[in-house]
């Protein structure tokens, strides 16, 4: 029997899925209108991934408790092929594409355009073309994914959802790796397809593009459903939905901070200077052009650029030269000229950097949280060459509760935690290290905001130790309320230096946008 017009598009109900040792959902329902876009809510761990993934059948009929309805029917999802076959596409926010196949390859892989098993390549590149268009891709069919930027992969994900004939589109985080004009132009089209009648759930934490989107938004907690609001309604302001996702009024979004007041005629804790590095592969071309910076004890130095402006590379070519070719240039630690050519010699003068990717960089994701915590500080829980068991899982478990790792023990795999959580055994491994000079890039992307004052908390009481912090973020308001100083960067070149009671958005994105000189 299919659903009347203004029937739920979609009914979840009483959804229970357990894992072992963890009740990640417990009595979830969620009901989505047609024809509308449905924001799910919630802190990392709440539940929200594990939902969709209930819905979409990657977490198979069987393996839950609950009932799901799908236009008036009820669904027993097998696996992902049976829910696609009703018209329920799931977008995860890693990204499931070849890099070195082609969006019309991509766009058709295991949906092929095919006779008696022979592919029509014709048949291929014309309909991969017209999608393409659909969701404002000027790219030609054969380009490879590889070729072109995450955001216009986010729209080649959808192109590919759209040649199975959806119905109800779920995005996972879509813009979590996005710049502001790639989000824009994503927002806009999931606006374009609702025009069309498609229905989707839009996974995300930015609460300013939910208000932009959104019809409704669901809020989970602690595996819960807690309440589903009219965004539109004058009452749904991001403080009421913050409030819902946490269980409690969040009246500052960072903590309160102490001024720097550290000794200006002491050397800083560390110095670049005139650093130049080269990339990797077009080795004519400069990413990091010249640039000196310097960051002291007890102080928090942000660094501030779009995308594309040099701020990771800088930072990764620092520590032990992780990125780049030809690089010269000098640092200092406290005053004395020190080599960081390797990894190992960086973590030796004290250096640690959080990366932006802890998923490939920053993790060994089928390891347990203990050993992940320990790993860059092996010699402290070993004893002549041998790790000691006992005291490393005494260590993470300090760890775990320290930083409120939501996790049943230790010896739980970290790639089974949520995005807060692991960004949380990310600082824990560093912290452990006993850094002086903590480099921290993008520390809280894809995190809700209850884990994100968390880590901001822990950042701030790293300060306030005495160490010395540098802040990479794309997020101007998370600059402006953590550190003291703010560097601006554009094409690779330094563009401005800014003290907090002087910095706004306007005037950081200011500086961002200028073209430097050629040098």
């Amino acid at each position: 029997m299919t659903a009347g017009p203004t029937a739920p598009v979609l009914e979840m109900r009483s959804i229970v899925k357990t894992f072992p040792g963890v009740k990640a959902l417990s009595d979830v329902t969620l009901t989505v209108a047609r024809g509308e876009v449905h924001a799910v809510c919630g802190e990392n761990g709440a539940g929200k991934s594990t939902l969709m993934k209930v819905l979409s059948g990657v977490h198979p009929h069987g393996s839950y408790e609950g009932d799901i309805l799908f236009d008036g029917e009820h669904c027993a999802f097998k696996d992902i092929r049976a829910s696609e076959a009703h018209g329920i596409v799931i977008i995860h926010q890693e990204l499931a594409l070849v890099p070195y196949l082609s969006l019309a390859e991509n766009i058709f892989l295991g949906n092929e355009h095919a006779s008696r098993g022979i592919i029509s390549w014709n048949e291929t590149l014309k309909h991969a073309a017209a999608l393409l268009k659909r969701v404002g891709l000027r790219e030609h069919p054969q380009t490879r994914v590889a070729d072109i930027g995450v955001g216009k992969q986010q729209l080649v994900e959808i192109a590919k959802a759209l040649s199975k004939e959806v119905k109800l589109l779920i995005l996972d985080e879509p813009t979590a790796a996005l710049n502001d004009e790639d989000s824009a132009q994503l927002l806009q089209l999931i606006l374009e397809l609702k025009e069309q009648g498609i229905t989707s759930i839009i996974i995300s934490h930015k609460l300013n593009e939910i208000a932009e989107v959104a019809d409704s938004v669901t809020i989970i907690r602690d595996g819960r459903t807690i309440e589903t609001l009219d965004v539109k309604a004058a009452e749904t302001t991001e403080e009421r939905i913050i409030r819902g996702m946490v269980g409690r009024d969040l009246d500052h979004r960072f903590p309160e901070r102490t001024a720097y007041e550290g000794d200006p005629g002491a050397h800083p804790a560390l110095e670049v200077r005139d650093w130049t590095v080269h990339h990797p592969i077009d080795q004519q071309r400069k990413v990091v052009d010249g640039v000196s910076v310097h960051v002291r004890r007890g102080e928090i130095v942000g660094i501030a650029g779009l995308m594309g402006a040099g701020r990771t590379e800088l930072a990764m070519s620092v520590f032990g030269r992780s990125y780049g070719r030809n690089i010269s240039g000098t640092v200092l630690k406290d005053g004395e000229e020190i080599r960081t050519r390797t990894v190992p010699e960086a973590i030796g003068h004290g250096i640690a950097y959080v990366t932006e990717d802890r998923k490939h960089y920053g993790l060994n994701l089928i390891d347990t949280i203990g050993r992940n915590i320990t790993l860059s500080a092996l010699p402290k829980v070993a004893r002549r060459g041998i790790v000691d068991g006992h005291e490393e899982t005494r260590v993470a478990e300090s760890y775990r509760r320290s930083m409120n790792i939501k996790a049943p023990t230790v010896f739980e795999q970290v790639g089974r935690l949520s995005g807060g959580n692991q960004q949380k055994v990310v600082l824990s491994k560093w912290i452990f290290a006993g850094p002086d000079v903590l480099i921290l890039d993008e520390p809280t992307r894809g995190i809700d905001v209850g884990a994100k004052y968390e880590i901001y908390t822990v950042i701030d009481e790293l300060a306030a130790q005495g160490r010395a912090i540098i802040f990479i973020s794309s997020e101007l308001p998370e600059l402006l309320g953590m550190c003291d100083r703010i560097y601006t960067m554009s094409a690779g070149r330094l563009t401005g230096e800014i003290p907090r009671h002087e910095a706004t958005q306007e005037s950081l994105m200011r500086h961002m946008t200028v073209t430097p000189p050629p040098t």
